[in-house]
């Protein structure tokens, strides 16, 4: 079940993203990438973004996604990461499917992302899906690849 999420969730997002990073060998950091996750509601839901999470049948997170807006009816994919024992599922597709309807529902024009190389399914999918490379003026430190997606098309 696809659920908002809460400052409560708080310490489990942040573990789960966090494992998820050090099983591709990319360094969790509080202070810069990961310090919207410090404060879920202020970073996403006030912005006029969201923040979402996956549960299995018993209640545990499995996933997450999160939109943040970027201003310009611009939104940028984050945190979208699930456990390993949950892929190959079909739910990156669900997840992916949420956010590309939550943003156009948002009224979002255009949705970004960054990622790294070595999350190879990820990048697959989101290609997979229409998005495409693009060099942004900036990359957050554990990112080497940006892409987008035109919401008006998709």
């Amino acid at each position: 079940m696809l659920r908002r999420a809460t400052n409560k969730d708080i310490p489990v997002i942040t573990g789960l993203i966090f494992e998820i990073l050090n099983e591709y060998g990319l360094k969790p950091d509080s202070a810069t990438t990961d310090s919207d996750l410090l404060e879920i509601e202020k970073s996403y839901f006030i912005n006029g973004g969201t923040f979402d999470v996956l549960e299995d049948g018993q209640g545990k997170i499995i996933a997450t996604v999160g939109l943040f807006n970027m201003g310009n009816n611009t939104c940028e994919l984050r945190k979208m990461y699930l456990l390993k024992s949950e892929r190959g599922k079909g739910r990156g597709k669900l997840l992916l499917d949420h956010a590309i309807s939550t943003a156009k529902g948002l009224g979002y024009k255009k949705m970004i992302l960054e990622t790294a190389s070595v999350l190879k399914e990820a990048i697959s999918l989101y290609e997979r899906y229409g998005f495409k490379k693009y060099s942004p003026e900036h990359l957050s430190g554990r990112c080497d690849q940006a892409y987008f997606l035109d919401l008006n098309n998709n």
